[in-house]
């Protein structure tokens, strides 16, 4: 089984995700077609253990590899000083003065 010493670790936003997202998230893959080819191949492990389901759900501590390069799903606030709850950024809710009509003709 592979531990998630020495790997990096990637903060989601919530209990779960899906190994498909998470890849992607993770920058292991570079498109979903990328991500489900390489799921269905069984070329991806969670926790040492090949996965062939895009939707199979991973949590805080689980490890993902494809080939040799591996990385720890962690939960936001799990990465002490480095990303603390106040400075984890989550599009989807952020409250800026961002106004998409303005740049849209740039």
């Amino acid at each position: 089984m592979t531990t998630a010493d020495n790997y990096p670790s990637i903060p989601i936003n919530g209990a779960s995700i899906k190994l498909g997202q998470f890849i992607k998230l993770a920058s292991l893959v570079a498109t979903g077609g990328e991500a489900k080819e390489l799921i269905v191949a069984g070329a991806v492990t969670v926790n040492g253990a090949p996965v062939d389901k895009r939707g199979a759900a991973l949590h805080p501590g689980d490890v993902v590899c494809i080939d040799d390069e591996c990385v720890v799903v962690a939960a936001a606030g799990d990465l002490g000083d480095d990303l603390a709850d106040d400075d984890y950024f989550d599009e989807a809710t952020a409250d800026d003065d961002f106004d998409p009509e303005k740049w849209r003709n740039l």
